[in-house]
């Protein structure tokens, strides 16, 4: 049998010209699919709806400038947990947690942060800060005005686990600073403040939102020391018929940190991404949208005086000025065996 040669017709040529594009569409789609870069935030409690609008504001500024469609997701949880994860392996390319420990803790243990990363942003990685309020019952019944009244005999007070949540640690600091300034700076009597303090704590949740459904949603409690914008967040969730929030006239600097997790950033090649996004943070831009949702603009200017007059001026004191750096404070204050777990071991 003779052999006789292939020949395609125009017919068959257009049908592989076809098929071969399907192909190369086919294998080029997943390629396409992982050019449109996602970043990880993972971040604390109180944050959820901060960065759903700061995080689509970023993405919106990102195409216009470079013509990628890039998504930010966001992961909350308790600050300190959040720091675990972390530690433990989820691929954040950013960290913007609520205390600047839990970011040494990261670094210090998985070494996917420099330790020197304070230096790396504005103002200590700080684009905004905050402070802690009182969320009270409608008519503050119990007539909670400042610190001391946490103590009182018939008063429960609702606040996070300061071993899990950074909200809980700037309530403990909060309440530490406090009494240290109006004894004398007698740092056995403040202790002794805090330990009274916790005795009036029916239950720790882990993270400063659970603290927040605990008192709000389930009705427990009489006084709730909060995150400012989480105390504000709860007149829009619930209405102001039910709360009201009171301002003490001395409370701490609380310092809310943002990082980037420099090895994963370079394991995942998105450092320009991630590094522009920290950056986005300080913008006018955002700025405005931290002021927005309660949070104490690092630019002023940049905010709406409707939102600045949100903000009410009070006596802030910087828990680094009382105890040290933040290495000794979280020593001192909450590591296994520190001021927070002899308290709690004698008021069993």
């Amino acid at each position: 049998m003779s052999e006789t040669s292939f020949r395609p017709t125009g017919r068959t040529r257009r049908h592989a010209i076809l098929l071969g594009a399907s192909l190369a569409a086919a294998l080029l789609a997943p390629t396409l699919a992982c050019a449109q870069t996602e970043l990880l935030n993972v971040s604390y409690d109180p944050t959820r709806e901060l960065y759903r609008e700061i995080n689509a504001a970023f993405s919106e500024d990102w195409k216009a400038k470079t013509g990628e469609t890039l998504t930010v997701r966001a992961a909350h949880g308790g600050s300190g947990s959040q720091a675990r994860t972390v530690i433990d392996g989820i691929p954040a390319d950013v960290v913007t947690l609520g205390i600047p420990s839990d970011i040494d803790a990261i670094s210090r243990i998985s070494k996917k942060i420099p330790a020197d990363w304070r230096t790396k942003l504005p103002n200590q990685g700080l684009p905004y800060t905050s402070t802690v309020v009182f969320l009270v019952r409608k008519g503050n019944p119990k007539g909670v005005k400042d610190w001391g009244d946490l103590v009182k005999p018939d008063i429960k007070v609702i606040t996070p686990n300061p071993k899990t949540s950074a909200g809980g640690r700037w309530n403990f600091l909060a309440a530490w600073g406090y009494a240290y300034e109006r004894d004398g700076k007698d740092a056995d009597k403040a202790n002794a403040f805090v330990g009274e303090v916790y005795k009036n704590v029916p239950v720790l949740d882990t993270g400063a939102r659970g603290s927040t459904v605990t008192f709000a949603q389930r009705g427990l409690g009489d006084v709730l020391p909060t995150w400012e914008n989480e105390a504000y967040l709860v007149f829009e969730e619930f209405g102001r018929d039910k709360f009201d929030v009171v301002v003490p006239p001395t409370s701490i600097y609380a310092e809310p940190p943002v990082a980037l997790v420099d090895a994963n950033v370079d394991k995942k090649g998105t450092r320009k991404q991630a590094e522009a996004y920290l950056q986005f943070l300080y913008s006018d831009r955002a700025q405005a949208i931290f002021a927005k949702h309660h949070y104490r603009p690092l630019n002023r200017a940049a905010a709406k005086p409707e939102d600045l007059a949100q903000l009410p001026e009070l006596k802030l004191f910087k828990i680094e000025d009382l105890q040290g750096d933040w290495d000794e404070i979280q020593k001192k204050n909450f590591d296994n065996g520190g001021l927070f777990d002899k308290l709690s071991k004698a008021g069993r």
